[in-house]
């Protein structure tokens, strides 16, 4: 049996492979509820304490609690909370977990969450850290692939844009590389991912490859995950620039590809995927943020034990 009641989720490296399969499965379960799954959670409260600017995260966790029947309480930004009046993360967090039954957040410093995890004696969901982890963005995503191509152990997945600082990539290609997934790495220069990153899927006996241009390998792909280059993260406007339209997704590019190459897309984008893939059934980013929020709903029922 799967033990999730009060347990913190802070990175999908502590989660074990069985595990992560039976919250998709959970997932599935919620989804097969319909309506019955809004009385799971009534009487709830989910508290969403984001430092960092969001709007598909902290909106999917509020719905997905709403969706469930419970209540939401919390803040958007830092300096819409005692934050800034000088309250440390361990207070805010302490008096947070007297007000609700479990807490979502997102802050801007790396580990964030684990330091919160440790002063909350209400279950935290870490809703991404700096640029290091994001395990719900994960969860959805091996979701997001189980449900639009059925399986994860052979798949050929590309990984594209700013693979520097997107924490989505790094949580997702570690948790993938546990599943026997290829991964291919497309960066501009001074983008690439990680060392820590490279080290652990070396580690880990993973398949991976690096390079800067995507044409050569697009035939092979199953499916493409592309990153937008993210501004907030660089310390000069002019860097920026340099690298903001290293590449872009188009029609043209799709005819290079498998006829059923899946593109997803952590969002928000900016001009790397082009408006005109939307309507193409390669474009799977809006059903990957459906996917997250039913993932959501997993992981709050079971973390609160209305689910096992």
């Amino acid at each position: 049996m799967h033990q999730f009641q009060g347990r913190h989720i802070i990175d999908t490296a502590d989660l074990t492979t069985e595990e992560v399969m039976f919250l998709i499965e959970t997932a599935d379960r919620i989804e097969a509820m319909g309506p019955a799954a809004r009385d799971l959670c009534k009487g709830k409260i989910l508290a969403t304490l984001f430092w960092e600017p969001s709007t598909r995260t902290r909106l999917s966790f509020e719905a997905a609690m709403y969706r469930l029947g419970g209540n939401v309480i919390g803040f958007s930004e830092a300096m819409s909370s005692s934050v800034s009046k000088g309250e440390t993360l361990a207070d805010t967090i302490q008096t947070v977990a007297l007000y609700s039954d479990i807490i979502a957040m997102r802050h801007p410093g790396e580990g964030s969450a684990l330091a919160a995890s440790m002063s909350s004696r209400v279950p935290i969901i870490n809703g991404g850290d700096g640029a290091h982890l994001h395990p719900t963005q994960t969860l959805g995503d091996c979701y997001t692939l189980i449900m639009e191509k059925g399986r994860l152990k052979g798949l050929k997945v590309g990984f594209l844009g700013d693979l520097l600082f997107g924490r989505t990539v790094h949580t997702l290609v570690r948790l993938l590389a546990r599943f026997g997934v290829e991964l291919h790495f497309f960066a501009p220069e001074g983008l690439n991912i990680p060392d820590y990153v490279r080290d652990s899927l070396v580690k880990a006996g993973a398949t991976f490859t690096e390079q800067t241009e995507l044409d050569a390998r697009l035939p092979e792909l199953d499916v493409l995950y592309v990153t937008r280059i993210q501004k907030e993260r660089f310390f000069s406007e002019e860097e920026y620039l340099r690298k903001k339209n290293s590449y872009s997704i188009t029609r043209e590019t799709l005819e290079k590809a498998k006829d059923d190459i899946l593109i997803l897309h952590p969002l928000p984008r900016n001009e790397e995927i082009a408006m005109e893939v939307d309507p193409t059934p390669n474009a799977g980013y809006f059903r990957q943020a459906e996917y997250g929020l039913k993932m959501r709903m997993a992981l709050i029922s079971l973390c609160l034990g209305v689910l096992s």
